[in-house]
């Protein structure tokens, strides 16, 4: 046999090694987000540096949205790997850990931005993974995503990611204010919220909310309330005099409207986009334009 056919075989066989190797999916090298909330922020801060992937599709449910056999591919060959952690992806943690496994870098994000735990219901005591519902810790949120993007995905452009987060960071400080001037407009006694399951716990200690309760008393919208629960619910709204009750604009909001009869007072069913963004051209179709909504909807829906 040639020398040449032997620098053939053994080119193939390389090659062959190389495909098979931890990281041989089909992502290509990208970062692969899964929830569609940071998938937003991250395509801010990392712009046209780094192809990105986000697994969650607009009006999907973080806690119960899964991912195809591509995605978890994409997931094992990952650059890098931005998760909102804290219990949120219910049914992606285990993806998220076999990738790791193999040697993909992976980020909770929660786990950098100060989360605070669940303070009654089902989940009392767990850590509340809703923190994008506060601007502020959004921004804590770009500085980890900087400084992972920076460290853990190769040949990235320091300074355009520098420059991408910083700008975001500006819009994330400009909407904090926004939101702030807004609910200027609510009166304190009447800054008190009921939701279709415990999802602004960071909305309501950074801007000087009360959390009355929920519909269903839980972290996560795949629990179901008790006749108890919902008991004990309509006695908080009749006695906080709670105009509205705020649910999720991707969920049925079936038990909301359900409660609102039983309490038998005057309470609106106002939507929220709560756990994801919606389709592009829409109200909530990026984080900066879906908590301006909300703003505007808590306002109206309190006011």
């Amino acid at each position: 046999m040639t020398r040449r056919i032997w620098l053939c075989l053994l080119a193939v066989l390389a090659a062959l090694l190389t495909a098979c190797g931890p990281n041989s999916g089909s992502g290509g090298g990208e970062i692969v987000v899964t929830t569609n909330i940071l998938g937003d922020v991250v395509r801010n801060v990392v712009g046209d540096a780094a192809p990105v992937r986000v697994l969650m599709q607009p009006n999907a449910d973080p806690h119960s949205f899964g991912v195809s056999a591509q995605d978890a591919a994409a997931m094992n060959d990952a650059a890098l790997i931005v998760y909102n952690g804290l219990g949120l992806e219910e049914n992606v943690t285990r993806n998220v850990e076999t990738a790791k496994a193999q040697g993909v870098p992976v980020v909770a994000v929660g786990d950098h931005i100060d989360p605070v735990d669940y303070v009654e219901g089902d989940s009392a005591g767990m850590a509340d993974p809703h923190f994008w519902t506060d601007p502020q810790r959004m921004i804590a949120a770009v500085d980890v995503i900087e400084e992972t993007v920076h460290n853990e995905v190769d040949g990235i452009d320091g300074e355009a990611l520098a420059r991408n987060a910083e700008r975001y960071r500006a819009q994330l400080r400009e909407l904090d204010k926004a939101m702030t001037d807004g609910f200027a407009e609510i009166a304190p006694e009447r800054r008190k919220l009921v939701t279709n399951h415990h999802v602004l716990g960071y909305l309501a200690q950074r801007f000087d909310f009360e959390v009355i309760g929920a519909v269903v008393p839980s972290g996560t919208t795949l629990a179901a309330p008790s006749a108890s629960d919902l008991q004990s619910l309509v006695g908080a709204i009749e006695s906080a005099r709670v105009p509205a009750i705020f649910v999720d604009s991707s969920q049925p909001d079936k038990l909301a409207r359900v409660l609102a009869e039983d309490a038998g007072v005057q309470v609106r069913i106002v939507s929220l986009y709560s756990e994801s963004l919606s389709p592009p051209g829409s109200s909530g179709a990026t984080y900066l334009d879906m908590m301006r909504a909300n703003t505007d909807a808590i306002v109206t829906g309190l006011r």
